[in-house]
């Protein structure tokens, strides 16, 4: 009996969302009305540059729903000739009781410890746990890696879903993610073969010519 052949290789280019007012300052979460500033519009842009540099192009462009992603995710989808799809899954981790407080006074905490040294144990207060964060992004990206078995997708996200997929695709424990850095507008790739995953690139702000050859 001839066996089926194995499906071919999705590669996924994750992408975070450029800079906003409050990047670094306070926790935005879910929260609607948060906007690109000046210098994330510019990081989008040049991040559009480098995806239309890669030659392989990319067949379909998705984005987390809220504002600051959908704004990158434009001029990335103008460069490579592709619609928008807007997709939940992707959405920023909800931190609930949390949304909107500064990190300054979030450090003061006693539960950020647990937020930085062991987030398998934490749950956002009337949010999302990482445990769940992590399972529904790493689903996500599954699914869309069904839909486009042998192709190139980009996908704009958000710094700790991404972070999450990304060492959780590495082997990496989630108690131990907070240990991999996501910039804005850094573009980060994976493999995703049906089943051991392959990390290409992590948190890349420069060319991503190195990729062509793989």
């Amino acid at each position: 009996m001839p066996r089926t052949p194995a499906p071919k290789p999705t590669t996924i280019l994750l992408v975070r969302h450029g800079v906003t007012g409050t990047t670094g300052k306070v926790l935005p979460g879910r929260a609607a009305g948060l906007h690109l500033s000046p210098q994330g519009l510019e990081q989008a842009q040049r991040a559009a540059q480098r995806l239309n540099d890669l030659g392989a192009t990319p067949t379909a462009l998705y984005a987390s729903p809220l504002e600051r992603t959908r704004e990158t995710a434009a001029p990335i989808a103008k460069a490579l000739h592709l619609r928008v799809k807007t997709d939940r899954g992707l959405i920023e981790c909800d931190f609930g009781g949390w949304t909107g407080k500064t990190l300054a006074s979030l450090r003061k905490k006693p539960e950020w410890r647990a937020v930085q040294n062991a987030p398998s144990t934490f749950r956002f207060p009337d949010g999302e746990s990482f445990t769940e964060m992590q399972l529904r992004i790493w689903t996500t990206l599954e699914r869309l890696a069904v839909d486009h078995h042998g192709e190139t997708i980009v996908v704009v996200s958000h710094a700790d879903p991404i972070k999450a997929a990304v060492t959780y695709a590495q082997g990496v424990p989630l108690d131990l993610f907070q240990r991999t850095v996501i910039s804005t507008c850094s573009i980060s790739a994976l493999i995703l073969t049906g089943s051991t995953p392959i990390v290409l690139s992590v948190n890349n702000t420069g060319s991503l010519k190195e990729l062509i050859a793989s």
